[in-house]
């Protein structure tokens, strides 16, 4: 099972990336823009997502996904640390995320070590 521990520390070692309290919750930021949160008891987490994606998630998989009400109008989606199905997933979710509020520089660098 996936834990808030593996959220912060899969978070914190991808490229740039500071963590902030604010909201009175863990907020994970890349050049200062926010792509993850450990909302309330940090049993769920919430990730950037393309509206038209994480509509798509939460119908495939509602065990894991879901929309909270406040976060509707915003291209946010949560996830239930305990339905992931590994760390892998887990990583895969946040680095995502991470790319999609990363600047250009960052994401060229990374494709560049990876390949993508």
């Amino acid at each position: 099972m996936t834990t808030s521990d593996d959220v912060r520390e899969i978070a914190l070692s991808l490229p740039e990336t500071t963590e902030k309290i604010a909201w009175s919750m863990p907020t994970f930021r890349v050049a200062g823009k926010m792509f993850a949160t450990l909302p309330e008891d940090e049993t769920s987490m919430a990730v950037r997502c393309p509206k038209e994606e994480r509509n798509e998630l939460v119908l495939a998989e509602p065990e894991k996904f879901w929309i909270a009400d406040h976060e509707a109008s915003f291209a946010w989606v949560r996830v239930r640390l305990a339905a992931l199905e590994d760390r892998d997933e887990l990583r895969d979710i946040l680095v995502d995320s991470w790319k999609q509020a990363a600047p250009p520089r960052l994401l060229e660098a990374r494709a560049g070590k990876t390949g993508r």
